[in-house]
């Protein structure tokens, strides 16, 4: 995976970040603002690790990234009879009896 497409999709990847190392914060999350070397420094901070462990690890991470990572969910449509304005068609309604003539 390119670092590009993280960095440009942080948001979505936030949750997969923390996932991965669950000492990070929301707040940590944001200050990183998908800058890797950031991430990175926030990695060897948080668990007390060298520069090149915390690479390695988010190397790793970033070879598992796919597109998975980077879908929006889609917005369920309600089913026509809850959707606003819902119509009937001329089936469904209930015929009127014949006027009476006088």
């Amino acid at each position: 995976m390119d670092w590009n497409r993280i960095q440009s999709n942080w948001k979505q990847v936030t949750g997969k970040a923390k996932e991965q190392w669950g000492k990070l914060t929301d707040d940590d999350l944001t200050r990183i603002a998908g800058q890797r070397d950031q991430l990175s420094g926030k990695i060897q901070e948080r668990y007390g690790i060298a520069r090149e462990e915390a690479e390695k690890q988010l190397s790793t991470w970033i070879g598992k990234a796919n597109d998975s990572w980077f879908v929006t969910p889609t917005a369920k449509s309600a089913p026509p009879s809850q959707a606003p304005h819902a119509t009937q068609t001329a089936s469904s309604q209930t015929p009127m009896p014949p006027k009476k003539s006088n």
